[in-house]
């Protein structure tokens, strides 16, 4: 038998509800997850970030940016007015068109990353961003800026959510997502190196985040033509009312969480030959 290849599989939103971050460390302690990106903004993530503390070494922890939900950790007058984030749907056309504001942005960055520290007792392993903001405009050269300038450049991995073109065209589930995100993506992995950042070759795991499609064939797809470095992402969790009143992803976490828990989960590793692995 040949030797098997290492890829990361990350969850999502750690922090987002308490059923969420329940459910992501009920994998990782079975060992079916090996990182997780927190949302340091939420108010689930001080609740919970104790209970990573005994996975150190056996799982990646990241920070997961957020400038889509809930409320930023300090004042954005520009961004954030209200005082709650803008949805994507809002803040998407105005980072393409470069009209939000650059300061703001990497005081948040700062922000999160404090928070993230002061729960979790340890910078990041890795950096990247709920529904991919990290790779637009403005929020890009900022968070490099940030990370460089705490000397994080060579100690903390950048997620690419980007792939091949072809790996892409391969897999149809979330195709359409997937190629929207590469093209957002374009340039991002070559910043991050120049500045001294590594990142993930190969991203997949885009779904419909509802049950339109079973999680066995999310996964099935998700973990096939896999980059040389690759990083598959999920959303794992439980539903509870916290998530209810936050996110319209909710019935696909319970079904994902339930597959990666799964015996036929340990045996799609085991037949394509996988190991989950923290690390690049």
């Amino acid at each position: 038998m040949g030797s098997f290849r290492n890829v990361i599989l990350c969850a999502d939103d750690f922090g987002l509800a308490d059923g969420v971050s329940r459910g992501i460390v009920e994998l990782a302690e079975m060992g079916r997850l090996s990182a997780t990106g927190a949302m340091t903004n939420m108010p689930g993530w001080p609740r919970a970030a104790g209970d990573l503390k005994p996975l150190r070494g056996r799982i990646a922890v990241g920070l997961h940016l957020n400038l889509t939900t809930g409320s930023p950790l300090g004042s954005m007058p520009q961004l954030a007015p209200s005082g709650v984030f803008p949805s994507l749907k809002d803040l998407l056309p105005k980072a393409l068109k470069r009209r939000i504001p650059a300061d703001e942005i990497a005081q948040e960055i700062e922000r999160q990353l404090v928070a993230f520290i002061e729960a979790h007792g340890e910078p990041p392993a890795f950096v990247d961003g709920h529904q991919h903001v990290h790779v637009l405009p403005v929020i890009r050269p900022a968070l490099i800026q940030v990370l460089k300038g705490r000397g994080y450049a060579g100690r903390v991995w950048l997620r690419d959510p980007s792939d091949r073109i072809a790996s892409i065209l391969r897999r149809p589930i979330g195709r359409r997502k997937a190629l929207i995100v590469k093209s957002l993506s374009r340039g991002f992995a070559r910043a991050a190196q120049a500045a001294g950042f590594r990142t993930n070759e190969g991203f997949s795991g885009f779904a419909p985040l509802d049950l339109s499609v079973p999680a066995p064939c999310v996964f099935e797809e998700a973990f096939s033509t896999l980059g040389p470095h690759p990083v598959v992402m999920c959303h794992p969790g439980y539903v509870d009312d916290e998530l209810r009143a936050l996110d319209p992803a909710l019935e696909s976490r319970v079904a994902e969480l339930e597959y990666l828990r799964s015996e036929a989960f340990g045996d799609l590793l085991t037949a394509k030959q996988l190991k989950l692995a923290p690390t690049l």
